[in-house]
C-alpha cells in the first residue's frame, strides 16, 4: 500500500519520497545556542529532520531561535500540555509529535488541530508500548502489537474528528518482533506515512543491532517512510546507523556502500585494517557508489564485478578493479590511496 505524503518543512515524508533519517537532541531544551550547536553537527552528519523536546514554556520560547536558525526542519516533542503544542507551533516548528488523547478535553484537541491546520504543520502520533491507554491495555492484557495499533487509531480518530488528517504514525516497542508486527498491521489498515523505530533499543552496539533488525526488516518489506535509530549514545551515531541501515537494505539514495569479506586463511593482506581505512575515507562522499574490499582472488573478482570499484588482495599486494575490469596491481601500503584516486576519478566523470 502506498502511503500519503506529508511535508515536514521542506522534507517530503511518504508517497514514494526517499526515506528520511531523523534524530533527537539531548541538550537542555531551554538553551537555544547549545541546541543549535548539536543540530548543526547532526545536519553535517546527514540528519534530515530533528526532534526537540518541549517540556515547558521556556523551552517553547527557545524554539523560536532554534527554528529560525536550524538548517533542518524541527519537530516539537510534546507530552500532555496542549498549550506547549500551541506555543511550539507559533514558534515555527515544522511538525509536532503528540498523542491527542493525552492532552485533555475535545476543545484542547481541536485547538491544536486548528492551529496546525492553519500553519500546515503535520502531527506525528507516537505510540510506545509503555504508553498505551489503560482500557486498551486491559482489553489485550499486555502491550501487544494489536493494542499499539488500536491506541494509534484511537488518537487518529481524535484528530479526524476535527478535520485534521496531516498525520504520520509511529508504533515503537523495545521488542523487535512486536515493533515489526505492529507496523505491519498498521501498514495493512491505513495509508498514513510511518515513522519507524525501536524504542529503548539500548547502547550503540546492541541498539544498532536491534534497530537494524527491526527497521531494516520493515524497510526490506516495503514498510516505512522515515526512520530514527534510538541509541544511548551521541545522537550523531544514530544518524550514522540510520544511513548504514538504509544502505544495507538498498534504500539509500546516496553515499558509498562498502562490501567486504570476513577474511579467512587465504587472506595475505591486512584486510581488516584496509577495510576500516576505506570506510573512514569514504564516509563523507555523497555519491552513490558500491565499493568492494575483498581479501583474495577466490571471491574478490566476482564481487568486484558487481561493484563500481573494488580491490582484491594478494600476497602483500592487491588488484584494483573498476566495474569488473582489472586496472593494475598495487603494493599493500599504496592500496587505499590508489583506490581513493580511482573513486575520485569516478566522481568527477
Amino acid at each position: 500500500m502506498s502511503t500519503k505524503q506529508i511535508m515536514v518543512g521542506n522534507v517530503p515524508v511518504g508517497g514514494g519520497a526517499p526515506i528520511s533519517v531523523q534524530s533527537m537532541t539531548n541538550t537542555d531544551p531551554c538553551d537555544a545556542a547549545l541546541t543549535l550547536v548539536q543540530i548543526r553537527r547532526l545536519a553535517e552528519a546527514g540528519c534530515q529532520i530533528i526532534r526537540c523536546t518541549v517540556p515547558n514554556m521556556e523551552a517553547a520560547k527557545a524554539m523560536e531561535t532554534v527554528c529560525a536558525e536550524s538548517p533542518i526542519p524541527v519537530v516539537a516533542d510534546i507530552h500532555f500540555d496542549y498549550r506547549l503544542a500551541l506555543a511550539a507551533a507559533e514558534a515555527g516548528v515544522s511538525a509536532i509529535r503528540i498523542n491527542p488523547g493525552n492532552i485533555g478535553s475535545d476543545d484542547r484537541v481541536k485547538a491544536v488541530a486548528d492551529m496546525c491546520r492553519r500553519k500546515n504543520i503535520p502531527i506525528r502520533i507516537g505510540v510506545n508500548s509503555g504508553s498505551i491507554e489503560k482500557e486498551i491495555l486491559a482489553k489485550y492484557g499486555s502491550p501487544t502489537p494489536e493494542a499499539m495499533v488500536e491506541s494509534a487509531l484511537y488518537h487518529v480518530s481524535l484528530l479526524n474528528r476535527f478535520d485534521f488528517d496531516d498525520i504520520s504514525i509511529s508504533l515503537k516497542s523495545s521488542s523487535v518482533p512486536n515493533t515489526m508486527r505492529a507496523y505491519q498491521l498498521m501498514h495493512e489498515r491505513t495509508d498514513y506515512p510511518l515513522h519507524l523505530g525501536v524504542t529503548e533499543a539500548g547502547t550503540e552496539y546492541m541498539g544498532t543491532i536491534k534497530s537494524a533488525a527491526g527497521i531494516g526488516g520493515l524497510l526490506a518489506l516495503g514498510i516505512g517512510d522515515t526512520i530514527r535509530v534510538s541509541l544511548t549514545a551521541d545522537p550523531v551515531e544514530e544518524v550514522h546507523a540510520g544511513f548504514a541501515i538504509l544502505k544495507a537494505v538498498g534504500r539509500s539514495e546516496s553515499g558509498v556502500n562498502i562490501v567486504s569479506c570476513p577474511t579467512c586463511g587465504r587472506t595475505r593482506i591486512d584486510l581488516i585494517g584496509i577495510a576500516n581505512e576505506v570506510e573512514k575515507r569514504v564516509a563523507g562522499i555523497p555519491d552513490k557508489l558500491k565499493v568492494a574490499v575483498m581479501g583474495c582472488v577466490v571471491n574478490g573478482p566476482g564481487e568486484a564485478r558487481e561493484a563500481d570499484i573494488g580491490i582484491a588482495g594478494g600476497d602483500g599486494e592487491g588488484l584494483i578493479f573498476r566495474r569488473g575490469e582489472i586496472l593494475r596491481k598495487v603494493p599493500q601500503d599504496r592500496l587505499v590511496d590508489e583506490l581513493m584516486k580511482e573513486i575520485d576519478a569516478m566522481i568527477k566523470e
